[in-house]
Order: C-alpha cells, then sequence, then structure tokens
C-alpha cells in the first residue's frame, strides 16, 4: 500500500504541508483516513473504536453532525476541500491536436505519396551535369522547355499540400469527435447529483461539490460518489465487484462491517453515511492513481522539479474546467465493465462493450476488399508503365543505360511509381471512416435534441437494425405518476378516493402511519413549481402516490415523521425484487413492536390472516375470504389497469424479542389495513409511437413486475396487443416453467416456442427479463436474427441492458447502474424517443450507403481511367494533384454533404435490414455499375476523339514536363462535374425516381454542392501547373455542363430498370451470417476456449462435415425412396435404420460439441440438432464471401416451392420413437438453391 499512499501525496501535495497546521483544526489527518478505509469488516469496527471510541466521535473529530451534517458555510467547505482534496479524479488528458495530426499522417497510402512527392522534389531541383544529351532517347519525350523545367517541382508540391489537406481534415474530424466525446460524458456526470445533509436539510449537490466530512444518505441503486463510514443502515447490501471481484453482496451494518468504497453500488436498502475520503484519496481513485488515469500529471511533476504548488493548482483549475464533471464517479465503473471513456480505447482494450456493431463489421470487410483489388490495380500499373518503357527505350531503341542518364530515368520510373500511387489512393475509400464519423457524430448531436444521450457511438446505428423492442412499463409506457384512485377499506371498496369521515378512525390512524412511517424518508410531495402544475413527486412515485392519499385524507404524512425520526427505527426490510414488499419495525412506548408492510396485493395478502372490520378491529382473514376479495376487489382494479397495493400491520410483545433476521417467521400472520388501487395513466404519445414500431417491423414486448391483468390492460390501451391477435401473456413463473426442461436447465428451443407470440411478460423479475432478451438474441428460429434494443431503470436490469444489443436507461427514473450498463439515455423516460432513435439509426445506415453509392462510382471510374490511360499512352489522364482533389472532394465533401441528410418518416416504412442483409443492395449495385458505364464511355470519349471534336490539340504522349493541355483539362473538369450531379443522385438508394426530394431541407447538401462547384471553377481557370488544368472557353465549361447534368438523366433511365431483371448483379458487404457469430460472443458468457481446444474441436468439425455429408445424402436417399412412410422404408431397409442409428449416435455427440461451441450456458438438448438440420449445417458453414451470387428472388421462389420446414413441436417425439423424421430435410433435398443447407454443405467441403 505503500506506494499508493505516495501517488495521493504527490497528487496534493499541499495537503501533506498543511497537515501539521492543520492536525488542530481536524481530529484526524489525510492519512489516518485512507489507512482507515483500507481496513475491512471486523477490523475497521476495531480500529474505529480504538481510536474514534464510535461513530458519533469519529464524526466530532470531523467537525460534523451525524444528523445536522455539515453546517455548509463556503469558507468550511473550500478549507475542507484544501484539506482533504476535492471529489474529482483529473480524467486522461485528450490528445491534443498535432498528436492527432502525427497519427493520421502514419496512413499507409499518405506515407507512400509523401515519400514519391519528396522524390520527385528532389529530382525536379536536380539538374543533370551538361546539356539533356540525346542518348538518353525519345522515351524522355519532345525537349521541354526553360519554363517547364523549372515548374518541375510544382507536381511534388501540390502532392504534398494535398495530403497536408487530408491529414489536416482527418485531425480536425477526430479531433472534434474527441471533443464531442468528453462534452457528452461531462454532460452525463454533471447529471449525476447526490443527497446530502447540510444544515438538517436534505440537499441534492453534484457529486464533485461532496466533501470529507458530509453525511451522505444512500439508497438502493446509487453509485457511492466516495468512500464514508456508515453511520446507519437499513437492510443495506452492497456489490463491491468492481472494486474486489467478489460478486457475491455484502451485507453492511455499523457495528458490523459499517466501511462503504467508492465506486461500489448500493443494491439494496438505505441508510447514511459520513465521508471520509474523496476523489483520488478514496480507494477508487488510488487504483486510478496508480492505473495512471494521472499519470501523465505525476509525469510533468517529475519534470517540474516538484513545482508542488502549481501542480496543486493545475490540478485544481483543471477541476473547474471539467464543469465539476465528476469523472470520478462515472469511471470506476467504466474501468469494470470496459465501456471507458474514448470510443476508440474501448476497441482497443479488446474489452469493447459489444461486438463490433453491425454496420462496422459490414464495412471493414468492404474496406478490406476494396483495398487489396486497389493494391492489385496500382500494382499492374506501375508494372506495365516501367516494362513499356524498359522495352520501348533499351529493346526497341536499343539504348544503353548511361550513368549520365541515370536522373531522367529516375525520374520517368518516380512518374510511373506517383501513377500507381494515384491509383491506389483512389482506388481506397478514405472516406469511409469519415463518412460514418460525420454521419455518427451529427446523429448522435442531432439525437441529443430528440432526448437521447448516446453513450456509445455505433448504438445509434445498431438502432436502425433492432427487430424486437423489450420495454418496461412503469414510467416508460406509462407517465409514471402516481395517483390512488381506489380503496378498499374497512371492508368497503371506495371506487374513488374516500372521504376522511367515512373511515374508522383507528383504521384511518393506522392507515396513515403505515404509509408515512413504512416508506423511504427521502419519497416525499413537494409544492408545485408553478401556481397551476401538480404537485412535485420526489423519490419513489409508487410511494409518492400513497403519500398523496394521505394528503386527500386531510392528514400530514411530515408530522408522523417528525415524532418518530429515521435513526428511530427499529429494522428496515427495504424492497426488493424477490420480496416484492417493504417492511417497517418501530419500537412502541411500552416496549413491544409493530412492523408495517406494504407490497403487491396479492403476496402481501397471502401473508395476511387478520383483516380491520368496518369498527376497525381485526377479524380471521381465511383463504376463502382471500380468493373472494381477490374476485372482488383486485381483479376488477387491475382490468381497469391498476396496480394494487396491500398494506397491513403486525404486533410484536418486547420480550422475548423476536429473531428478526429470520424473515420467514417475521413476514407471516399479518393484519390488512387496506388494499388501495394506484393509476398510473398511459403516456399520450405512447400508443402512436407503438403503432409506428410495429409499422416498422419491430416488436415491441412489455415486460413489467407488475400483476397479469394490469399489465394485460395496460398493454392493450399502448397497441402493444389488440384484440383477435395471436399472441401469449405470460407470468414470470410459468415463463420459466415452459423454457426448462426436467433438470431445470433453460432450452434455447423451449424459448423458440414462445418468444415469437409472447408479448406481455408480467411478475418477472430481473432474471427472467435477462432470459429473455438472451434467448431471443441467440434464436435462430426465422430467416434472420433478431437485434434487440431494451429499456430498464433499476439496477437489477443491469444484465438485461448489457446483453440487449442496445440497452436504453431512464434518464429521471433510472438508477446510476442502469445507465451505466446501458449505451443510450433516454432523458425524458419516454417511449417515443426510442422511435426517434430508430429513425435516426436507420437513417445513419441510409447516410452510410448513399456515400458508398456515391464513392464506388468515382472509385470505379477512376481507377479504370487511370489503369487504361496510364497503360495506353503512359501518362494517366488524371494527374496525381487532380485525383487527391476528386478524392477529397469525394471523401470530405461528399461524406460530409450525405451523411448529415435528416431523417423522414419514410424511414420508418420499411422493416429493418438485419444482421446479415448486404451494404451493398442489388439495386445500388445497379446504380454503381450503370453510372460508371455511363462516366467511362463519356471521359474514354473524350480521352481518344476529344481533339477531333474540340478540335483543340492532343493531349496524350506529352513529354514529362510538358505544360498541362485543354484537352486533358476538358478530361478533368468533365469528370469532376459527373462526380458532383451524381451526388446528387446518390440521395436516393431504394430506387426512387424524384432525387431531388427534400434536398432543401439540408442546407448543408446544397452548400458543399455549390461551393464544390465554385472551387471545381477557380482550379480550372486558375488553378494552372500545380493541377496540370489551363482555362477554357466558356463553350467548352457549357459542354462539360451537359455531360455532367447527363448524369441526372442518364439516372432516371437507371432507375426505371427493374432490378430484378438483372439476374448477374451481386451484393456486397454482407454482415455477420448465423455461422459466423463473432467467437468473442460465444466466449462472452463462458471462460475464453484455449487455442488447443479450438484446433481440437476444428478437428472435429471437420470430421463431422465429412459424416454429415454422407448422413444428408442418405436421408435425401431415404426420402425419395420412402415417399411418405418412412416406417415402411424402415422395415425394408434394415441397412440404411443400422445408419441412421449411427447417425442418431453422431447427433448426440455433435450436440454436445456444439453445445460448447455455440451457446455455453444453454446446455440445449439433442432436439435442437433432430429438428433443425439446417441449424446444424449452416453452421459447419465457414465464412461467406463477402460478395455472394445468391439472388434473393430466385431463393424466395424457391422457398416457397419447397416443402414447408416441420414445426418443431412436431418432431418431439422424434427421439422416443427412435425414428429420425427427415421432415426439413426433404426440404434441402428439393431446393439446393444457394441458400439452402446442401448447397452450403457442398460449398463448405
Amino acid at each position: 500500500m505503500g506506494d499508493m499512499t505516495n501517488s495521493a501525496v504527490d497528487f496534493y501535495p499541499k495537503n501533506q504541508r498543511g497537515e501539521s497546521n492543520h492536525a488542530g483544526e481536524f481530529g484526524c489527518s489525510l492519512d489516518e483516513l485512507r489507512s482507515l478505509m483500507e481496513l475491512r469488516g471486523a477490523e475497521g469496527v476495531q480500529k474505529m473504536q480504538d481510536t474514534y471510541g464510535d461513530v458519533n466521535g469519529f464524526c466530532r473529530r470531523l467537525k460534523t453532525s451525524p444528523t445536522e451534517g455539515l453546517a455548509g458555510n463556503p469558507a468550511d467547505l473550500e478549507n475542507r476541500k484544501q484539506i482533504f482534496g476535492r471529489n474529482f479524479i483529473p480524467p486522461k488528458k485528450p490528445k491534443t491536436f498535432l498528436q492527432l495530426v502525427w497519427e493520421a499522417l502514419q496512413d499507409v497510402t499518405l506515407i507512400i505519396l509523401e515519400l514519391a512527392a519528396i522524390i520527385s522534389l528532389g529530382l525536379s531541383f536536380y539538374q543533370p551535369p551538361g546539356e539533356r544529351s540525346e542518348m538518353c532517347g525519345s522515351a524522355a519525350g519532345g525537349v521541354e522547355g526553360e519554363g517547364e523545367a523549372e515548374a518541375g517541382w510544382i507536381e511534388g508540391a501540390a502532392i504534398l499540400l494535398s495530403v497536408f489537406c487530408v491529414v489536416f481534415v482527418t485531425a480536425f474530424n477526430d479531433w472534434s469527435k474527441e471533443k464531442q466525446f468528453r462534452g457528452l460524458q461531462s454532460r452525463i456526470e454533471q447529471e449525476q447529483k447526490f443527497s446530502v445533509v447540510r444544515g438538517g436539510q436534505v440537499i441534492q449537490i453534484p457529486v464533485s461539490e461532496i466533501v470529507t466530512g458530509d453525511i451522505a444518505q444512500i439508497k438502493y441503486g446509487d453509485l457511492l460518489p466516495a468512500d464514508g463510514v456508515l453511520i446507519q443502515g437499513n437492510d443495506l447490501k452492497i456489490d463491491e465487484s468492481s472494486l474486489t471481484g467478489e460478486s457475491d453482496h455484502v451485507r453492511k451494518s455499523a457495528d458490523k462491517d459499517p466501511m462503504l468504497l467508492s465506486g461500489t453500488h448500493v443494491m439494496e436498502g438505505s441508510g447514511k453515511m459520513v465521508v471520509t475520503a474523496v476523489g483520488v484519496n478514496s480507494q477508487t481513485g488510488i487504483i486510478f492513481t496508480l492505473l495512471g488515469a494521472g499519470g501523465e500529471e505525476e509525469e510533468k511533476k517529475d519534470k517540474k522539479g516538484k513545482m508542488q504548488d502549481g501542480n496543486m493548482e493545475n490540478s485544481q483549475n483543471k477541476a473547474k474546467k471539467q464543469d465539476g464533471a465528476a469523472a470520478m464517479e462515472m469511471q470506476p465503473l467504466k474501468s469494470a465493465e470496459g465501456g471507458d471513456g474514448d470510443d476508440k480505447e474501448k476497441k482497443k482494450a479488446g474489452s469493447s462493450k459489444k461486438e463490433k456493431s453491425v454496420l462496422q463489421g459490414k464495412l471493414t470487410k468492404l474496406a478490406v476488399q476494396i483495398g487489396k483489388a486497389g493494391l492489385v490495380m496500382s500494382a499492374i500499373t506501375v508494372i506495365i508503365l516501367v516494362l513499356y518503357f524498359a522495352i520501348d527505350t533499351f529493346v526497341i531503341q536499343k539504348l544503353q543505360w548511361l550513368p549520365e542518364c541515370t536522373p531522367v530515368y529516375i525520374q520517368f520510373f518516380v512518374k510511373f511509381f506517383i501513377i500507381g500511387v494515384t491509383v491506389l489512393v483512389v482506388a481506397v475509400p478514405e472516406g469511409l471512416p469519415l463518412a460514418v464519423t460525420i454521419s455518427l457524430a451529427y446523429s448522435v448531436k442531432k439525437m441529443m435534441k430528440d432526448n437521447n444521450l448516446v453513450r456509445h457511438l455505433d448504438a445509434c446505428e445498431t438502432m436502425g437494425n433492432a427487430t424486437a423492442i423489450c420495454s418496461d412499463k412503469t414510467g416508460t409506457l406509462t407517465t409514471n405518476r402516481m395517483t390512488v384512485v381506489q380503496a378498499y377499506v374497512g371492508e368497503v371498496h371506495h371506487k374513488e378516493v374516500p372521504d376522511p369521515d367515512a373511515i374508522p378512525s383507528k383504521t384511518l390512524d393506522m392507515l396513515v402511519n403505515a404509509i408515512s412511517l413504512n416508506s423511504a424518508y427521502t419519497s416525499k410531495i413537494l409544492p408545485p413549481e408553478k401556481d397551476i402544475g401538480l404537485p412535485r413527486q420526489v423519490g419513489n412515485k409508487t410511494e409518492c402516490g400513497l403519500l398523496g392519499l394521505v394528503l386527500d385524507l386531510k392528514r400530514d404524512y411530515q408530522t408522523v415523521r417528525d415524532q418518530t425520526p429515521e435513526e428511530k427505527l427499529y429494522k428496515v426490510y427495504t424492497f426488493n425484487s424477490e420480496r416484492k414488499s417493504m417492511s417497517t419495525v418501530i419500537k412502541m412506548q411500552d416496549g413491544s413492536f409493530r412492523m408495517y408492510s406494504k407490497g403487491a396485493s396479492e403476496i402481501v395478502l397471502k401473508k395476511c390472516s387478520n383483516i380491520l372490520n368496518t369498527a376497525g378491529e381485526p377479524r380471521g382473514f381465511r383463504p376463502r375470504d382471500r380468493d373472494e376479495m381477490v374476485k372482488k376487489v383486485i381483479e376488477p382494479m387491475a382490468c381497469n389497469g391498476l396496480r394494487t397495493i396491500c398494506i397491513a400491520f403486525r404486533d410484536f410483545p418486547g420480550s422475548p424479542e423476536p429473531d428478526w433476521d429470520n424473515e420467514n417467521i417475521i413476514l407471516i400472520d399479518l393484519t390488512c389495513i387496506a388494499v388501495v388501487g394506484i393509476e398510473d395513466p398511459v403516456r399520450p404519445e405512447v400508443p402512436d409511437a407503438i403503432k409506428k414500431c410495429q409499422q416498422a417491423g419491430i416488436t415491441v414486448r412489455m415486460v413489467t413486475g407488475d400483476n397479469i391483468n394490469t399489465a394485460r390492460a395496460i398493454a392493450i390501451k399502448c397497441g402493444i396487443i389488440s384484440p383477435g391477435e395471436d399472441f401469449i401473456c405470460l407470468e414470470g413463473k410459468d415463463f420459466n416453467r415452459r423454457i426448462r426442461n426436467e433438470k431445470g436447465e433453460i432450452e434455447q428451443e423451449r424459448i423458440d416456442k414462445i418468444w415469437p407470440k409472447l408479448r406481455v411478460l408480467a411478475r418477472s423479475s430481473p432474471t427472467d427479463k435477462h432470459t429473455l432478451v438472451k434467448g431471443i438474441i441467440d434464436s435462430l428460429h426465422g430467416e434472420r436474427r433478431q437485434v434487440v434494443a431494451v429499456t430498464g431503470d433499476g439496477t437489477n436490469d443491469g444484465p438485461a441492458l448489457k446483453k440487449a444489443d442496445v440497452g436504453f436507461a431512464m434518464g429521471i427514473a433510472g438508477t446510476d447502474v442502469a445507465k451505466e450498463a446501458s449505451d443510450i439515455i433516454l432523458t425524458d423516460d419516454n417511449f417515443s424517443s426510442i422511435v426517434k432513435a430508430v429513425m435516426w439509426g436507420r437513417n445513419v445506415y441510409d447516410s452510410i450507403s448513399k456515400f458508398l453509392q456515391f464513392q464506388l462510382t468515382v472509385n470505379i471510374v477512376a481507377v479504370i481511367v487511370a489503369f487504361t490511360g496510364a497503360c495506353i499512352t503512359q501518362d494517366s489522364p488524371l494527374k496525381a494533384v487532380q485525383m487527391l482533389w476528386v478524392n477529397l472532394i469525394m471523401d470530405t465533401f461528399a461524406s460530409l454533404a450525405l451523411a448529415t441528410e435528416p431523417p423522414t418518416e419514410s424511414l420508418l416504412m420499411r422493416k429493418p435490414y438485419g444482421r446479415n442483409k448486404p451494404l451493398i443492395s442489388r439495386t445500388m449495385m445497379k446504380n454503381i455499375l450503370g453510372h460508371g458505364i455511363y462516366q467511362l464511355t463519356v471521359i474514354f470519349t473524350l480521352l481518344f476523339a476529344g481533339e477531333t471534336i474540340f478540335n483543340i490539340d492532343s493531349g496524350r504522349n506529352a513529354p514529362l514536363h510538358a505544360p498541362p493541355s485543354e484537352h486533358y483539362t476538358i478530361i478533368f473538369n468533365t469528370f469532376v462535374l459527373m462526380q458532383l450531379f451524381n451526388e446528387i443522385n446518390a440521395r436516393k438508394i431504394h430506387g426512387e425516381k424524384n432525387v431531388f426530394d427534400g434536398i432543401f431541407r439540408n442546407p448543408i447538401f446544397c452548400s458543399i454542392v455549390f461551393g464544390t462547384f465554385a472551387i471545381q471553377i477557380v482550379i480550372i481557370q486558375f488553378g494552372g501547373k500545380p493541377f496540370s488544368c489551363i482555362p477554357l472557353q466558356i463553350d467548352q465549361w457549357l459542354w462539360c455542363m451537359v455531360l455532367g447534368v447527363g448524369e441526372l438523366l442518364w439516372g432516371q433511365i437507371i432507375s426505371s430498370i427493374p432490378t430484378n431483371r438483372l439476374k448477374f448483379l451481386k451484393e456486397a458487404g454482407h454482415g455477420t451470417q448465423k455461422d459466423d457469430i463473432p467467437e468473442e460472443e460465444l466466449n462472452e458468457d463462458a471462460e475464453e476456449i484455449d487455442h488447443a481446444e479450438r484446433e481440437l474441436r476444428r478437428g472435429q468439425i471437420l470430421w463431422f462435415r465429412g459424416l454429415n455429408r454422407i448422413q444428408t445424402q442418405i436421408e435425401v436417399v431415404n426420402t425419395f425412396k420412402s415417399g411418405t412412410s418412412f416406417q415402411g422404408a424402415l422395415r425394408r431397409q434394415s441397412s440404411v435404420t443400422s445408419q441412421n442409428q449411427d447417425i442418431r449416435v453422431v447427433k448426440a455427440f455433435r450436440s454436445s460439441l456444439y453445445e460448447g461451441l455455440e451457446k455455453p450456458e444453454s446446455k440445449s438438448s439433442i432436439h435442437n440438432f433432430m429438428t433443425h438440420p439446417e441449424f446444424r449445417i449452416d453452421d459447419s458453414q465457414p465464412h461467406i464471401p463477402l460478395i455472394d451470387d445468391t439472388d434473393i428472388e430466385e431463393d424466395a421462389a424457391l422457398k416457397q416451392n419447397s416443402s414447408p420446414p416441420s414445426s418443431p413441436n412436431k418432431n418431439n417425439n422424434a427421439i422416443d420413437s427412435g425414428i429420425n423424421l427427415t421432415t426439413d430435410t426433404s426440404k434441402s433435398a428439393t431446393s439446393s438453391s444457394p441458400g439452402s443447407p446442401l448447397h452450403s454443405l457442398e460449398t463448405s467441403l
């Protein structure tokens, strides 16, 4: 621990010097407090008693009061910050702009270009001795004039300049992305507030303002912002796994284990603690210092020769600069859960929260393939040029290589090299990452306005592919403003809130006490902010609804609480998802105890054996009475969509004191006081939002802890279920019963039978939610894999939020833990914001596709032009600098223009793309090739016949440093103008006719198109030598324009050709297929499979593939032979039967193998492998190539003709009768279409 101490001492140098002076001021030093927090359990208690006596003594030393807290005067708070430090951990310094520039320079193509440019520059300044001799051959082209020789350096310089532009733009983009990300982080962090007691009042302050000596109130779901010692706790359980790695929850109490550590989670209960260490001195802070979150600061300190004062100031200012960005409380978890600050680092760490997002996966594959193609093309170009030159010079002209000619030849080779590099530069779509970044950053910024705070950039685009949303009910679909509207008190069912006189006075007192005392004291009802508004509900909304009832009954809950302050509560059983109730024990004046309970009515009523009658006296309450009450009171309430809460009490004798820890004997024998119905109205905009989701092909499921009748009523109001539909509503326990086998293990196949129809899951626990989400994500049922979004607000929703493809946490009602596990935070807790997220996500996907369509057209054309031009005329018609300009327009501007298209409602009219839809659809392929053909025709016509058409000098076969020609200038100009108009075509990717639709809604697009056009005019008219251009006449400009506008007309022709006629078109950029689920995903839940084992498995799989093939063939033969009567076939062919038996053994073996590979945690039965041969065969298929010849229409047609696959449950008897039914395989026999198992098997072998 020694070095830890030093690191913090380093950090807060002032403290240490000040300590001797301040020792008198506070009764304990920083070091004492730190060593205290390093103790655990009994040691900690012992140390407290030895040193401070008790907690009160400790508080006195820290000059604070356990009940009143700090006085809160600014001088004292500042003093504490100076001595004990601030609650802030300096974040890692962002990369400077220069560092980002340096990173951008690491790009391979740019390095090659720089080298080429430098060599070219060097050679242009090198004058060979004496006059250029004729010996060097005529291949050197005509003798250049003096002026041109001087201008030789321009090309090299221009290349360097354009490289600088590319680098600068890239760096600037990275920098702004980083800045946005930090802004986002600090916004998340500023919203983080914590309750502390100051001057006897409970107030919420930003976490960075907490100081040592503060009394903090902690409750369920909090992420502790600082270290502290527990003063008083109710049933407090803490998850310390982020610090200790122990997953079990640790029970904390003031007398056994009072040490609370920052960065840990409160999983249950509530309490108060006195803050002992903040910021870098807290346990998490120490770890961070070690990890070097403050590493740079320390390095600086060493350099500055420990300029301690300055450094302290520095970190203080930094704290202010970050807007008190309490980097601190957000960070501990990040480190634990791998969601670290910057996106890039997150990926590098390899602990990225999810697998690569769907889009990123597709893009990476595409970019790699394009890069390879470009490299090959550029290599061929260079080789052809060099060979042509060498043969022409040394073979045909029979010249010797003379020393004085070397520089001349080298200049040629450099020129060829530059042409080659140019081809490569044009081929590689550098704009792709840029387009993705811009598009995501733009969307994230705009999503802020739509109340979506995106924490992980890729979540935004994954959301566009979502096929299912599992939503909470309370607060997301409903307003989360609870009001009691019905009550059953004194054996009377009141359909609205009763008059106080209508309730027996004994019962009324009991009810008011039960509600006021048995609720968190942090739940309050405050006067409305505006005069006309509703009263504000603070804290737990259900409790606020009950407190509202007390106020409606003309009583005041606060006076009751004042008589029994929180520290007088004898024992509290806090609410958790297992108990589904909350109970509070108080000690009466006569020494006896009374316990008040409240909770879900069916749960609490089961524990009631008495009920208060009309006179307010208890009478017996038998199971028969309970059933009647459920029928007559609870069900009618629930069917109106009300939550029913039962309030009860029980008296205990003072001696002998009951064993409070044994809940089973405490929480029984209750006396029911009342049952109330709480209404939580559906948000007005939700039904419309859900309808939009359903139109967009997204299934909405409600997962709630409420009773099934309430849930069903709300689901009908929202439109999640509509009468006459085929759907299932289940309770948690039924769901569990249906998905588990005899051994109690969850089976994927059983989940697959339920989830497609499941719409409401009621009375569900967090584990049920996680199971459902995982089941849907892992399911291979249906033609495509599901992409699932989940909403959650409670601490217990964490696992489900992490498992989901996109986790939405509630910004208002959500606990810190839920926010930490989520990808997107809904700042208004509203379901309709999710629909906006879907719209933005789809928009991102479409923007990228638009850009790809544009970029690939340019790439194909430019590469072919450069390649053929170079091979035929020894010089690329488009010069290096021109290519770079085209690349710059294309990449930066086009990605900006196309990536900032605002989303439209029409995006919600189509089905989601899903995980394995290719990035480049066949329509896009049609557009790319169609426009490519047009542009190539125009350019080659101009290249080989341009001089006659325009009546100008030919630019072909110009000498090495010849002046620019009109001919090549026209080609360059036409090329750029065609790209400009094609950019407008690229706005539509689904074959729409009107490409101008909504163009003025995107001012960025318009300004970029006009801006690019303006720059192009400048380049042509004034670019001169660097751009190899010569000013053009007005009529030549008009011809270039006409050819450019031709793009728009040609686009109309292309879009009228039906895509399905063009069978030869391929798709590109497939996503993850069913079988290439990345290994990380498989290993996410199990331990890492080591390599040897993986190799072994690979061998086994290959072996099984062979068997698989034999088996499929046998099954096919069987199917043909047996027709329908399979039993007859079995009788006829005993040999086949025996083989079948072997196969069944193999299947069993294989199923166990696949279990390990496919889903380590769901020990699925053999059934899966019997009922879904496709499932099994697909799995052994190798990675699907990116460009795939599958023809969707053909596939669909074949699938319709082939016999339908049997539903999974028909086959369940297959094993019992020992017969292997082949319904599914008959399908694979009839359709050997490219998607079918047989085809895949053959290709894989």
